[in-house]
């Protein structure tokens, strides 16, 4: 069964994470696929606010109060989509700034060592 974009990205910190001396080439292939997975994302939080919004229209129109239909709407499986699609995003966005940072410190390092 193909992994899903969310296990992806795990995996991929998991490998930033563990790996103690990651080469550049290989943070530069992660950085991509990191970059390619942002559509998808973007596609997923989309779709789970709009299946979110029906979710809390529904609890508005059968709750009395407003702030209790969002407490509901709020521990529905459309709020903990879209809520994970949020946070996919932002781990995506998190471990491009870490890889590129990291480039960009290995590029400095490789400058230093050629003037040397």
């Amino acid at each position: 069964m193909p992994l899903t974009v969310r296990e992806l990205v795990k995996g991929y910190q998991r490998e930033i994470q563990q790996t103690a001396d990651l080469l550049p080439d290989r943070a530069a292939q992660l950085l991509m696929q990191l970059s390619a997975l942002v559509g998808n994302v973007l596609d997923e939080i989309r779709e789970a606010d709009s299946e979110y919004a029906v979710t809390l229209l529904h609890f508005l129109d059968t709750e009395k109060k407003a702030n209790r239909a969002k407490i509901r709407a709020e521990i529905s499986p459309e709020f903990r989509r879209a809520r994970e699609a949020r946070d996919t995003q932002k781990l995506i966005e998190e471990l491009t700034r870490s890889l590129k940072y990291f480039l960009k410190a290995k590029e400095t390092e490789y400058q230093m060592a050629r003037h040397q």
